[in-house]
């Protein structure tokens, strides 16, 4: 239990819909608060799809025994940015993980115990998409340490939406608080005009947010240089502000800031 304690706080990135980028989101999020000063892990338990390392550029690493559990990989020198993933556990990158669910919740619960994260202002959990025993496991093993809440990623369109609103049904039912909800992937804008153009749909997140009643963070368009940065495991905090996706991803993460303003490092 010990290794949690000095992590003031948990958020997981959820969504019933595969492919809204949560994964994305949870990597800048912890970009964008470790530039905010703050010492931030990630957690990656999306077990069939660890692509975390890659975004970070620390594929091929592992985490290593230590005396109070795992050592998870830092991303920085600093070690502002700490990571675990089950893609350090494979022998080979492409190795699929063809595990039943009691092993699957078991790998997850020894992350949460066995990891030995030190001290952190802030824990993002990466999750897998749906509602299935794995997101159970992940909730009933963060469930002692109080996490924060949850953050839930979805894109315009209706089916993500239809799908991404059975998520918040599931947050409701095992009494996980919603931050809020960020609409990835809303509109594409050229790099040559900057005009944005919808090219799935519009405002369907936002409409949802109101609709259930849980704050609205933000909307982050589609940016080839975002792409870019998360291919090549480049900083897009840093390296891009000018690109219209920055505002949108810093907004969301003085917004997760203002949610905790007391007794940060």
């Amino acid at each position: 239990p010990g290794n949690l304690a000095s992590v003031r706080h948990i958020i997981l990135v959820l969504s019933g819909k595969g492919g809204v980028g949560k994964s994305t989101i949870s990597t800048e999020l912890a970009l964008a608060l470790r530039h905010a000063g703050k010492k931030v892990g990630i957690l990656d338990v999306d077990l069939c799809g660890p692509s975390i390392p890659r975004m970070l550029r620390v594929q091929g690493r592992a985490v290593h025994q230590g005396d109070s559990g795992w050592v998870p990989v830092f991303v920085d020198r600093e070690q502002s940015i700490s990571l675990v993933s089950v893609g350090f556990l494979l022998e080979q990158p492409d190795e699929a993980l063809v595990w039943r669910g009691p092993r699957k919740n078991a790998l997850i619960k020894q992350f949460v115990s066995d990891v030995a994260w030190g001290q952190l202002d802030y824990l993002v959990v990466d999750t897998p998409p749906g509602t299935s025993d794995e997101h159970m496991a992940v909730v009933d093993a963060l469930r002692p340490y109080s996490p924060l809440g949850a953050l839930v990623v979805t894109t315009p369109q209706a089916v993500s939406v239809g799908d991404v609103r059975r998520e918040l049904t599931f947050c409701r039912k095992v009494g996980l608080r919603v931050i809020g909800l960020v609409e990835n992937m809303s509109g594409f804008v050229c790099p040559h005009c900057s005009e944005c153009t919808n090219v799935f749909s519009k405002g369907g997140g936002e409409e949802l947010a109101r609709h259930a009643g849980v704050p609205f963070l933000g909307s982050v368009p589609l940016d080839p240089e975002l792409t870019r940065s998360l291919e090549d495991g480049r900083d897009f905090i840093q390296d891009f502000p000018d690109s219209p996706a920055f505002p949108a991803l810093s907004s969301i993460a003085q917004k997760i800031l203002s949610e905790t303003p007391v007794g940060l490092s």
